[in-house]
């Protein structure tokens, strides 16, 4: 009989908040690098030329606007690339190459596959080691079925790389297993997701849950005060009315006349920054068929601080993702078909994943406090004449970890009043 593995990925909300609080014991990490002085695999390393884990958020990205060009995006690549390095501990032979080769990452010798998992651990360890200015935790946990027995290889690692929380589960049980996992997901983050699973199968022998829950304030905050009502043009012919943010003060930003996009940074308190990406009128297609490790290093290079008058709206989006459809049109197959070679998990090739799911949370407000750090940029430029970059059409948002240079989130709004 041929088992089911229900691989769950889920992540928490993302708003700005006036205050956070740390919450878990920091971990002591000077820098991502492993401990042989190798570079992090997971850094997004403009140096570097080639397809790489940072192309990895961007290709997922294609892959579902392709089925939902004009909806709103929003997910994790942190998120579920972690939930599947985590399942590949447990892969072998073409399985394995897939799901790595999948997540971008190549030449895949014994020593490579040590180094990537490593690499997740270290950046795990980095993103749980955040300051009081924001919160940002993740995590990973394992739901086996009672009395099934886990190689003893698999659990080792997981713990080791993913420090995975693990729970015995009667899967006898489906509405009670189903209950058992959601409100793990429920505490974790914060009742942000209350529920993820909709149904479980009685032979549903494993379930793989990686989560993440950020909060974070602006380091530069919008006055509610200046918030007003404004139309937001979800496509030539249609718009909505919207809470529109406003702020003016200096910001990296760049044009691209190349790709006709304006694109500007908003830095978080703390250790993130959010990358909004705004394509002029009819040319998101051309902006989106760009997007890539490339394009994005390229902005960063060509950050300038000029005087932003910013109007952003309020935003308040979910995104709930069939990873399994969108994998096996990327080329990660085998996991999900009979032939997956998961052996490494249970000792026997009798499993493979019937599930994976993703859910995530966006909620943008004018909430946040300044930072004392702001100040150095702002007071090393003269005082420049404004501009006004006013985001009332589609846009794309990218959410970066400074200390790992990974990305967090990724996403698209289309329309900010669809929740």
């Amino acid at each position: 009989m041929k088992y089911h593995l229900d691989l769950c990925l889920f992540l928490a909300g993302l708003c700005a908040v006036t205050q956070c609080h740390h919450g878990n014991v920091c971990h002591e990490v000077n820098n991502t690098n492993l401990r042989d002085g190798t570079e992090n695999l997971l850094k997004h390393n403009c140096q570097k030329q080639g397809s790489s884990y940072a192309d990895f958020a961007f290709r997922f990205y294609k892959q579902a606007i392709s089925k939902e060009a004009d909806k709103n995006i929003f997910f994790s690549p942190m998120s579920i690339s972690t939930a599947f390095a985590m399942l590949a501990v447990g892969a072998k032979s073409t399985t394995l190459t897939q799901i790595f080769e999948g997540l971008g990452f190549d030449n895949l010798t014994e020593t490579r596959i040590r180094d990537i998992h490593e690499s997740f651990h270290k950046v795990l360890a980095v993103l749980n080691c955040t300051d009081v200015n924001i919160t940002l935790n993740i995590g990973n946990a394992l739901f086996p079925a009672i009395g099934y027995e886990l190689q003893e290889p698999f659990l080792q690692n997981i713990q080791q790389f993913y420090d995975a929380d693990f729970f015995s589960t009667d899967f006898h049980k489906p509405e009670e297993a189903k209950l058992q996992i959601n409100n793990y997901v429920k505490e974790k983050t914060q009742g942000k997701i209350p529920e993820l699973i909709a149904h479980l199968d009685a032979k549903t022998i494993l379930v793989l849950v990686n989560y993440i829950y950020f909060k974070a304030a602006w380091e530069k905050s919008f006055d509610s005060a200046d918030t007003y009502e404004d139309d937001f043009f979800v496509n030539p012919n249609e718009c909505v009315r919207v809470n529109m943010m406003q702020h003016e003060s200096d910001y990296n930003s760049y044009y691209d006349r190349d790709l006709s996009c304006e694109v500007i940074e908003l830095p978080y308190k703390g250790s993130a920054q959010a990358l909004l990406i705004l394509p002029d009128d009819g040319k998101m297609k051309q902006v989106e068929n760009a997007l890539s490790k490339e394009t994005v290093c390229n902005w960063l290079s060509k950050f300038e601080i000029r005087r932003v008058h910013l109007h952003l709206p309020r935003i308040s989006i979910s995104g709930s993702y069939d990873v399994k459809d969108l994998f096996k049109e990327m080329g990660i197959t085998e996991v999900f078909s009979s032939n997956a070679d998961l052996s490494g998990i249970s000792g026997s090739r009798a499993l493979q994943v019937s599930q994976a799911i993703h859910k995530a949370l966006l909620v943008l407000d004018e909430t946040g406090t300044e930072a004392a750090g702001a100040t150095a940029i702002i007071l090393t430029k003269v005082s420049l004449s404004s501009i006004t970059i006013k985001f009332n059409r589609p846009f794309i948002v990218l959410i970066f970890d400074k200390a790992t240079s990974t990305t967090l989130f990724m996403g698209k709004i289309v329309d900010p009043t669809m929740k």
